[in-house]
């Protein structure tokens, strides 16, 4: 079994849930960091799953972990948690950041 697929499926599947919470069920700020966390999940559990079928497991792998920190910190805050763990939002963005120069690099030829 391909775990890292499985787990970048899981990743889509909680960014829709987390989305469609975002826009039918939060309000305030709750409802947009719960819709920009998803639309950010969603995009890179693709994006992971498009770079294993290229064979480019370390950055589906960055794609995967900077989406569940990404969007993670903000759904936390979203349900509740401290507004300092925004501050590690960005951490999540700079790994994504990675996974895609990563990608880049693994194109060069």
């Amino acid at each position: 079994m391909n775990w890292l697929a499985v787990i970048a499926a899981l990743s889509g599947a909680l960014a829709v849930g987390a989305g469609a919470f975002g826009a039918h069920g939060a309000s305030g700020a709750a409802a947009e960091w719960l819709k920009t966390g998803g639309q950010y999940q969603l995009i890179h559990a693709v994006a992971a799953l498009v770079a294993i079928r290229m064979e480019a497991r370390a950055p589906a792998w960055l794609f995967v972990g900077g989406g569940a920190i990404f969007a993670g910190t903000l759904y936390l805050m979203a349900i509740g948690a401290p507004r300092w763990l925004g501050a590690v939002t960005p951490v999540g963005g700079a790994v994504l950041i990675a996974g895609w120069l990563w990608l880049a690099w693994s194109l060069r030829g």
